[in-house]
């Protein structure tokens, strides 16, 4: 267990109480816009600054354009999601023309790149605030100078990894769903994979204390959350004075209808209790994010994955034998620094030997700073055409994995019906679409509700079927 990685608690009450004077500051009839590029941390971080921005008394705008209040949570794991952050920043320059008065902040991984920082002060000054990954609790004191006159005041650690990061309990979250929720039980990372900038931008691993984790699931339960999400970079990492099985055995020991998500375990990590703990409760989603990211030896001690290809078979093999049912999904990068066309070959035999239900794939983008960024680079055009080659693989082996569904009666929890089409998810993580059967109650069948449902037609990633009558 960790010390010294919590934010002490009279500090979280000084910004509660700087939120107040924000309030009474702003007035009434203020608004927040929050962009979201990324992961889920990021969507469960803007959570958070929206929880914030609320007590500030600002309320959530449907637009940027009726904003007072515009922060963009970046992301840093791709070149692409970096730019296309930075584009949509650029937007705010005709809006800080229109009304001085409106404050915008660049918040996340981005943030946090010292390049990235120095070009947002210099090509974006109409940015008024920059704020890193461990300091999103103090959105309301860098609001309150913002209004106060402060231009272009930024906000970063700029501590080593070992001190690098912060864990701030007692900060609201207003949850973008009132059914499916958020829950990180951890932050950073300590694997360092050689692609990787989630450690220079995140810090080193801190993990929140089990009774506040296990409290926030209990009372979302409570609420009636019925998909509930626990947030790591490497949950298998979780050091909060349990084990991450046994935090998982107890976040599933709670009375209520609900299932429990995580993401992501490392490979390394992932051990047969978990897979163990996972197939003995009913609560526990059968679904499994395994990021193999390559199926060659070399090319994988080359990322720093310290597993081989042989130990990945041997979990994804346990995790067959446990959960026969389970959906194993996983992430694959292609065009790897040295990457040859033979040890390209050896992942497509690789994903075709262990099938998954659906693979993220990725054409490797150089991150500055990293290790992989100064080794040799296999050239666009090849790495496309391995990510096209990879994705056609894919997408015969997700469509014959799906028929396995054909037939069955699912648990689906619904996301309500748009355009006149139901569509929910699985336990599997599945998508579905599904019609009501003549006499079948649209209460039954709202956003939020367990369903019964036949599964009629299979595609490669999706799934329809037929809501029963007889329901859960």
């Amino acid at each position: 267990m960790q010390n010294g990685i919590f934010v002490p608690e009279e500090e979280i009450k000084r910004q509660l109480a700087i939120a107040r004077e924000v309030r009474s500051l702003i007035g009434e009839g203020k608004k927040v816009f929050v962009s979201t590029f990324g992961c889920q941390q990021n969507e469960a971080d803007s959570e958070r600054l929206l929880g914030l921005a609320s007590l500030m008394g600002y309320t959530k705008a449907e637009s940027i354009d009726d904003a007072q209040l515009i922060i963009f949570n970046t992301c840093a794991i791709r070149e692409h999601a970096e730019l296309k952050a930075l584009s949509k920043a650029g937007a705010l320059r005709k809006i800080k023309e229109r009304d001085k008065s409106v404050i915008t902040a660049v918040c996340g991984c981005m943030a946090e790149q010292p390049h990235r920082r120095e070009q947002i002060l210099k090509s974006y000054p109409y940015i008024d605030i920059i704020f890193g990954t461990d300091r999103l609790h103090t959105l309301p004191e860098t609001v309150k100078n913002a209004i106060l006159g402060e231009k272009h005041g930024v906000y970063i650690s700029g501590g080593s990894h070992d001190e690098f990061g912060t864990v701030a309990e007692g900060v609201p979250s207003l949850r973008e769903s009132s059914y499916k929720a958020w829950v990180p039980i951890m932050y950073g990372c300590n694997n360092f994979c050689s692609y990787c900038v989630v450690p220079y931008v995140r810090g080193r691993e801190r993990s929140r204390k089990s009774k506040d984790v296990l409290a926030e699931i209990e009372g979302l339960v409570k609420s009636g959350y019925k998909d509930i999400t626990l947030l790591g970079q490497n949950v298998n990492s979780y050091d909060g004075d349990l084990s991450f099985p046994k935090l998982l055995e107890k976040a599933a020991g709670f009375e209520g209808d609900y299932l429990l998500r995580f993401m992501t375990s490392h490979p390394k990590d992932a051990t047969r209790e978990l897979v163990d703990v996972m197939a003995s409760s009913p609560k526990i989603a059968p679904h499994f994010h395994l990021p193999m990211q390559s199926g060659d030896n070399r090319i994988l001690k080359m990322m720093n994955r310290r597993y081989t290809v042989e130990q990945y078979m041997e979990k994804a093999a346990y995790i067959r034998e446990k959960l026969p049912d389970a959906a194993l999904t996983s992430d694959i990068i292609c065009g790897f620094p040295t990457e040859t066309e033979e040890e390209f070959e050896n992942t497509l035999k690789a994903v075709d030997a262990v099938g998954f239900d659906m693979l993220f794939a990725f054409v490797y983008s150089p991150r500055p700073g990293t290790p992989a960024a100064k080794m040799e680079q296999i050239p666009h055009e090849v790495k496309t055409a391995r990510f096209a080659r990879l994705s056609e693989l894919e997408n015969k082996r997700a469509s014959e994995l799906n028929r396995r569904f054909a037939g069955r009666t699912l648990k689906v929890l619904s996301d309500g019906c748009e355009n006149g089409i139901y569509t929910g998810r699985t336990g599997h993580n599945k998508i579905i679409t599904f019609a009501l059967p003549e006499g079948f109650p649209e209460e039954k069948a709202k956003s939020g509700r367990f369903l019964n449902v036949r599964v009629d037609g299979v595609q490669a990633y999706t799934l329809s079927g037929t809501a029963e009558k007889e329901q859960i």
